[in-house]
Order: structure tokens, then sequence, then C-alpha cells
């Protein structure tokens, strides 16, 4: 898998495809906007006119884009002009189910097929160390494999096609869940006259910590929201009623809500 393609160059992406070129692969990428791509093309990375020209060039394509609909947008244009035996990775948040049918549609073409979402922040994907949950065969998460050693830190084969996206969800949900708790646990402090400053302190320092506490203080304001909102009705819509994903997302939605309007 030495021609590589990857679509998505935002704040996770974008470093994730610097990695891979660091690496050795020779990279393709494109974008909607020329500006996304200047800085990788500087760096030597291939750039391509079209999705498709991307497409059957390279052995192996990642797609990092933001949901549902943007990744069925590329995967038309891109699924017919890929080769046989070639692999395609999608790294972005997306129904489990989707995947079902991205995996089916890749199988017609002799295509191999992963969902990799990521777990991590920018500077994790920088630096190499972001958590990566695959679903898909075992060849396909095989072929994959040193692709995603560029840029993740843990690489776990969940299952078949959309556990990982499974995985996924559960991790952004729970996230915003703890958010959730945070918020009420520092609100009820409130209520009580503490100190906001040194509530937070304490609970840092004791067995309620949790990395939604640590990250509460710094959210102030609505950016996180949208991406945790999405991947909240991924995991409460994948859940079918199940009691604990309803559980997960009705904590979430203290947080979500109130962050809204931040």
């Amino acid at each position: 898998m030495q021609n590589v393609g990857f679509i998505g160059l935002g704040s996770i992406g974008e470093p994730m495809a610097r990695r891979i070129h660091a690496a050795g692969f020779h990279l393709t990428v494109w974008a909607r906007r020329a500006e996304k791509v200047q800085g990788l093309a500087t760096a030597g990375a291939n750039v391509a006119a079209s999705v498709a020209e991307l497409g059957a060039a390279c052995d192996y394509v990642g797609i990092c884009v933001l949901d549902d609909a943007a990744v069925a947008e590329v995967c038309d244009q891109l699924i017919p002009a890929m080769r046989s035996g070639s692999v395609l990775a999608i790294h972005a948040t997306i129904a489990p189910a989707s995947c079902e049918v991205l995996e089916a549609r890749c199988a017609e073409r002799g295509i191999l097929f992963c969902d990799a979402p990521v777990d991590g922040s920018p500077d994790d994907a920088a630096s190499g160390r972001l958590v990566v949950m695959c679903g898909g065969t075992a060849q396909a998460v095989a072929a994959a494999r040193p692709l995603l050693e560029s840029f993740g830190r843990l690489i776990v084969h969940l299952g078949s096609a959309g556990a990982g996206e499974r995985a996924k969800i559960i991790c952004n949900s729970l996230l915003a869940a703890n958010l959730g708790l945070a918020r009420a646990a520092m609100e009820l402090g409130d209520e009580f006259g503490l100190d906001r400053a040194q509530l937070h302190e304490v609970l840092m320092n004791g067995a309620a910590q949790s990395n939604g506490l640590s990250l509460f203080p710094l959210m102030t304001g609505p950016r996180p929201a949208p991406l945790l909102h999405k991947d909240t009705a991924l995991m409460r819509a994948a859940g079918q009623g199940n009691a604990h994903s309803e559980f997960i997302a009705s904590t979430a939605q203290h947080w979500l809500d109130h962050a809204k309007s931040l």
C-alpha cells in the first residue's frame, strides 16, 4: 500500500495526512478548497484534480470528513474509481449502519473496507498518538494497519464493519455525559455556596476525577457541542431504545443543551 490517498484535511485529518506522508508513503490529497491542500503540496504530496482521480491512483484511501452526508458524497465518486484489492478506510464518525452499506458496495468491486474512526486531539494526531477503533474483516484491517500505525498509538480491531464506529460513538457520548455530570456537580456546588475553583480542585484530586471534569473549565464556548451532539445522536439511534444508550444520552443532554447557549 504505497500509494495513499486522503480526503478530509481538517484539524485532525490534516496532521494525520502529514504523518502518513512522513512515514514514507506516496500521498495524494484532495479538497474542495485549494488552500486546504497547499501545506501538504508544499511538503511534497500530490494533489488530485478530483475524487475519482485520487481513487484511481491510490491503493489506500482514508476519509476524514464531517458526517454521513459528506462521506456518502465522497464515496459515490470514489468507490467506482478505486481498483480491486485497494483499501477504503473511514476515519470519520458516522452511523455504524452506513459502514455496513459501504462495505457491501466495496465488496462488489473487490475493495477492502474498514471503519477506523480516531480519538484524540490535533496534537495527538501530529505526534502519532491517536486511538484507532477498527471494524471490518481481519484482511481489511491487516491491510490498513501499516497506515494506521503512522498516526495511531493504539489500534484495536473490535469486530465486523461498523464496530469501530460503535466504539467511537460510545466514547464521544460518554465524554458528553461526563461533561453533563461535571456541570451538574459544579452547579450543585454553587447552590451549596462552595467556591467553584476549590471544588474543582477537590474533585480532580479524589475518586470523582474524570476527563470530562478536567475539560469542563475549558468549555467556555459552543465549539465542541455540535460534534458531540451529532455523535450522541448516532449512539442513541444505534441503541434503538436500549436503556443504557438512553441513560448516557440523557446525561449528556444536560451539558449539550447548555453548551448551545454559550
